[in-house]
């Protein structure tokens, strides 16, 4: 283990953070990423960093906590897996300025940093301006903000959930639409 050359390791994080935009304030990639954990092990050969103890990962309005958070990167030095690992794993940050914080649990959530794709696996969930989905497994696409939600089929998960639920929230209409 190396500890001269993990600035790259760094600065590749910073970028796979910075790029999870559409949940994300154009601000936030712009702030400094913070990282405290108990304990780290950086293998620059491999490309992997492992975070443990207590891991909270902070950059604007993002933050990311876990019990163990492991980063993994390609030949190139680029983030390919971002993966915490919690009872439960903790995400959140605000999407815009007028919006509020997104939050999302799960005991593993998976952040794939070229496909901008956020996995959420067993005992799942999602919180969004009041509305929840949960379920085995939550996959969501950042860039489209396309939501999938089901089983979590080839894992094994702690609670099954045959089903997923969600509670949507009804839309505010303007005063003048409801006396109508």
């Amino acid at each position: 283990m190396r500890f001269v050359k993990t600035l790259p390791l760094l600065l590749s994080l910073s970028a796979a953070l910075g790029s999870a935009c559409a949940w994300a304030l154009p601000s936030d990639r712009d702030q400094p990423i913070r990282v405290q954990a108990d304990s780290a092990e950086l293998d620059d050969k491999q490309g992997v960093a492992v975070y443990r103890g207590d891991v909270i990962i902070t950059q604007g309005t993002l933050k990311i906590t876990g019990d163990t958070v492991t980063i993994t990167q390609n030949a190139q030095g680029d983030i390919e897996i971002f993966t915490s690992v919690g009872k439960p794993a903790y995400y959140e940050q605000k999407p815009a300025a007028d919006k509020q914080i997104v939050k999302a649990y799960g005991l593993t959530i998976q952040y794939f940093a070229a496909s901008e794709r956020i996995v959420l696996i067993d005992q799942a969930k999602v919180i969004q301006e009041g509305n929840t989905f949960e379920g085995e497994k939550i996959v969501y696409d950042t860039q489209r903000q396309i939501v999938n939600a089901g089983r979590a089929t080839g894992t094994k998960v702690s609670t099954p959930r045959p089903r997923i639920d969600m509670v949507i929230q009804p839309k505010n209409k303007p005063a003048d639409q409801q006396a109508q």
